[in-house]
């Protein structure tokens, strides 16, 4: 259960951390209502890809949990933005897949260099 919280947490913080320095590199005002507009659309895709992906029986894979929740982070909050109204510009939807992916498909890449290099305990 911890590994899936820690999961959630981790993943989570990617897509606010994209949205609050999307928001900040353009000056935007830093009103919450505002950062939730830009967020909910990703978050929502963030839930879709865990729950496509069933990423809570390996949330740190990067085959094919990473991929899918990242794949599915862009294509759905693409989607609703659009549904919603808000702008999906080329440039946009490529620094969105970009970041996102370098974020969610980083993480599981770090844990798992990280636990490659455990050293098993002697005795």
């Amino acid at each position: 259960m911890r590994k899936v919280m820690g999961g959630v947490v981790v993943d989570v913080l990617c897509v606010l951390v994209f949205v609050a320095i999307g928001r900040a590199s353009h000056e935007e005002a830093a009103s919450l209502g505002g950062f939730l507009s830009t967020a909910w659309p990703f978050l929502v895709g963030l839930g879709a890809g865990w729950g496509l992906s069933r990423a809570w029986r390996r949330p740190e894979g990067l085959l094919p949990v990473g991929v899918g929740v990242w794949v599915s982070t862009v294509a759905v909050g693409m989607l609703l933005r659009v549904l919603a109204g808000q702008g999906t510009a080329l440039a946009f939807v490529i620094v969105a897949s970009v970041f996102l992916g370098a974020a969610l498909l980083g993480w599981r890449l770090l844990v798992r260099v990280a636990a490659a290099r455990k050293v098993p305990a002697s005795g």
